[in-house]
Order: C-alpha cells, then structure tokens, then sequence
C-alpha cells in the first residue's frame, strides 16, 4: 500500500508595492514611508507638485518618486497604481502610517497570500487624541489587494477600493494609523473644501438638494454619531467631531442648492 503522507501545503509568495500619493505633505511621508519600508518590495508615491520637501524625503527614504497633475482624489490614485511594477498593492495616505500589529499581520499575507483582498481597522487621531467612537472606529478600510480583482468606485473625494464580485476577502489583526487634524482649524478647513467638491460632483450627477435635507440632515448626523454610534465616550474631541459631521452635512447640502440657484436659476423662489 502506498503512503503519500498528508497532503502538502503550498504558500504564495507575493511582492508588494506600496502607493500613496502627496501634496506637501513632508509631516507626514516620512513616518508613512518608514512604517511599510520593511514590508513591502516598492514605495510608489505620486506627486501633484509639491512645493515643500515632499520629494526630497521621499526620495531619501527610497521611494520611487513620479509627479502627476492632480485631476482627482479617484483619479490620482487610479494613476499611482498603475505605476506599481507588481500587482499586489497596499494603498497609504502620507498621513496614515502602520501598526506594528499591522506591519506583522501583512508579512504574514505575504509570505502566503490566500485571498484577493484584505480589510483592515483605520484608527483615527483628533488633535492628537485617538478616537475609538464617533463613527470613526473601526473605521474598515480594503487597502491591500490584487489590483487585477479591485475596481475604483466612489465619488470625489471620497474613493472606495472595491473587490470585484466573486473575490475573496480577509479581515487582518492591527490597525492603520490616521493622523488626520492637528487642530479644530485644520479640520474646518478640509470640510469647507471637501464639501465644496461634493456639491459639484452632485451637481454634475444632476442630484438637488432640499430643504428638509439642509434643516434635518445636520440633526440626525450628530445624534447618530454622538449618541448612537457613542461619540460622547470620546469626550470634548468627541463632541466637536460630531458637531463637525453635522456642520460638513449642512455645508454639503447648502452649497448644492445654491449652486443650482446660481448656475440654473432654479429655487430662486423656494
């Protein structure tokens, strides 16, 4: 009788490139470069022509450094990925850096990668308190994946990595590390700008505004953030973040109705 053992296991050994791409953002491309260098094969970063020392630090940390003119959150990145010379990426912001937890759970991956992509928590900072409610944890991010089973949907600018149908994903231990404000004033400023594109982008899709949306959406942001989803237990930070949410809302939909007021002369009267 022959005896052939148990049955083997065989690993796939992958390369990853990471990407990220920056717009004067030497703060932050350091400590986000120096987090994935020993675990991935290829630091891609993408430039939309900085004017700060972006491009000498990344260039002195290793990275491969391409400048691009930025046309979109979705497209820019769309354009990093495929500078990648391998396939499988891990997608960084400059101000995201990994875990150690993290930098463990991806040598695991790719020392054996078994699915098509993997999840992972985004851990928040607000003025340099980490925020664990609000809406902001766990905050599930698709950021390493086989750029052949992913496609770019979203709305500018907020891009979404999404795992086409039939692939498999994997949920992994640690967390990516977010440095988002380092005060109240620069998150003001993000939503003025953010909301600004929304608008346009909503109104390039034809979509209105009304008024129940203005008055009410802001309301139900902020209880379902500082209440339901426990954005007291963050404390002071917790309750601007909210307030915040709720004015980004407002600001959203106000500034689209007046966009159709000002460029089709619709709801003059309204």
């Amino acid at each position: 009788m022959n005896n052939f053992g148990p049955p083997q296991k065989f690993c796939i050994m992958v390369k990853i490139s990471s990407v990220t791409v920056t717009l004067n953002e030497e703060l932050n491309i350091e400590r986000c470069l120096g987090s994935v260098r020993d675990v991935v094969d290829e630091m891609i970063v993408v430039d939309s022509f900085s004017t700060d020392r972006t491009e000498e630090i990344c260039l002195e940390n290793g990275a491969v450094f391409s400048k691009h003119p930025f046309a979109g959150y979705i497209e820019q990145k769309s354009y990093a990925i495929s500078l990648a010379s391998h396939d499988y990426i891990l997608l960084i912001d400059a101000d995201e850096a990994l875990s150690d937890e993290m930098r463990d759970s991806i040598r695991k991956v790719k020392e054996n990668w078994t699915h098509d992509g993997y999840s992972f928590n985004r851990l928040n900072s607000f003025c340099g308190k980490w925020i664990k409610h609000s809406g902001w944890y766990p905050d599930r991010k698709v950021r390493l994946f086989d750029r052949r089973k992913n496609t770019v949907k979203g709305r500018n600018p907020h891009e979404e990595f999404v795992m086409n149908a039939g692939a498999t994903l994997k949920h992994l231990k640690g967390d990516l590390l977010h440095y988002t404000y380092l005060t109240v004033e620069d998150q003001v400023r993000q939503i003025d700008r953010f909301t600004a594109i929304q608008a346009r982008e909503a109104f390039a899709r034809g979509k209105k505004a009304s008024w129940f949306l203005i008055l009410f959406g802001p309301c139900y942001k902020f209880f379902r953030h500082y209440f339901l989803r426990l954005g007291f237990l963050d404390g002071f930070y917790g309750y601007l973040i909210c307030k915040n949410m709720a004015h980004s809302t407002f600001l959203k939909h106000a500034k689209l109705k007046a966009l159709w007021i000002r460029e089709k002369g619709i709801g003059k009267n309204n």
